[in-house]
């Protein structure tokens, strides 16, 4: 059998600690690279991925400065070379770089708040401060913002990224932020015409999170941008796209608009099940025909209505296809869709199961399948 990936073994290892204890050696002459590679690997077995960033965070501070202004000093000093300035997408950095960030909250947040934010701007351009800026946020909510607003278009795209990406309101693994819509959309207002798909993406991303509490909001707001005209026609479709994505699984009635979907519009939906049984890790197989009596742009997704003990309930919503049906050519799209038996975050139990078909976001057909 395969030995099973492990994050964290490939983010933080022999190899990477290296790297790490050869950066910091080379700029600081009374580092002991060794003796820090010894405690850092040593402290690794039992923790997580996150509790080995915190870590190794311990082990870099045990040699530092305890003046948190000749720290910052170390830090940067020690910090790479910054990411590449002309790519423009997912170039993250390596996580082992966050070290600065974690030791900003801890050291500077409560009395050191410019010198912190300094070092996150300056640390952001090896590996994202998202998860750190956000304390900052919390704890010095007005004076973060503002020098967030001066980093909106600061020539760095990393740095432009922190904005929007560090404001969140549901960035996965991060502490919650306590800020308002009203406070992070001038924000994305002034970033929403970025000309580099990694500010652009987060922009999107953040109004997904916003869209599940303020979906009127986010619609309004597109629509804003545009009538700015400050991004590309293209680029701003994409966006669109991206950020209502939650809204189109849910049938936002909205949402569907803005992406030209007629959620009223008369469609007929044959429904095609080929596996009225499923064995557990095996092929759900089905086919649908859409048919329209004028050209229509067509959004095809599926929902899946799962059993539970106990006679609860879960719901699942799929992408299947777009595209358009004309009267004379109607849109058709068939689908297997694998029902894992060992998937880790939604388990399968046995029973009687119902697959439904949304066009346009509206319910259109369905039919039950029983899963052994």
């Amino acid at each position: 059998m395969a030995e099973r990936f492990s994050l964290k073994d490939h983010l933080f290892n022999r190899q990477t600690v290296g790297q790490l204890a050869q950066e910091y050696g080379a700029a600081l002459p009374d580092f002991d690279g060794a003796e820090f590679q010894r405690q850092a690997l040593a402290g690794f077995a039992d923790r997580e991925l996150l509790a080995r960033l915190d870590w190794l965070a311990d082990c870099v501070e045990a040699q530092l400065a305890g003046d948190f202004s000749t720290m910052a000093d170390q830090l940067e000093a020690a910090m790479p070379a910054p990411l590449d300035p002309t790519l423009r997408d997912d170039d993250f950095g390596q996580f082992i770089h966050a070290v600065p960030g974690i030791l900003a909250v801890r050291h500077g947040l409560d009395r050191h708040r410019e010198r912190a934010m300094t070092l996150l701007h300056r640390a952001t351009q090896r590996f994202s401060m998202e998860f750190y800026i956000r304390a900052f946020l919390n704890t010095w909510t007005e004076d973060t913002l503002a020098d967030l607003r001066i980093w909106a278009s600061d020539s760095n795209y990393h740095v432009r990224r922190l904005v929007s990406e560090g404001t969140r309101p549901k960035l996965p693994w991060a502490k919650a932020v306590s800020l308002t819509p009203e406070q992070t959309l001038p924000l994305l207002d002034a970033l929403h015409g970025d000309r580099t798909r990694f500010v652009t993406r987060s922009v999107s991303n953040h109004l997904n999170d916003l869209s599940k509490t303020h979906p009127d909001l986010v619609l309004d707001h597109l629509g804003k941008w545009r009538e700015a005209k400050r991004q590309q026609p293209k680029e701003l479709d994409w966006m669109t796209r991206h950020a209502l994505r939650s809204l189109i699984k849910q049938g936002h009635a909205g949402a569907m608009s803005a992406l030209g979907y007629d959620p009223e519009a008369p469609v007929a939906v044959d429904l095609m099940l080929d596996t009225p049984t499923v064995a557990i890790g095996d092929v759900l197989k089905f086919g649908c025909r859409v048919s329209v009596t004028a050209d229509l742009p067509v959004l095809v997704d599926y929902r899946i209505t799962f059993s539970r003990p106990e006679g609860r309930q879960g719901q699942k919503v799929f992408k299947l296809k777009q595209g358009k049906a004309t009267p004379t050519k109607p849109f058709e799209v068939s689908k297997a869709h694998k029902l894992k038996g060992d998937a880790t975050t939604f388990r399968l139990h046995p029973g009687p199961h119902l697959l439904t078909v949304q066009v346009n976001g509206v319910d259109r057909a369905e039919a039950s399948f029983e899963l052994t």
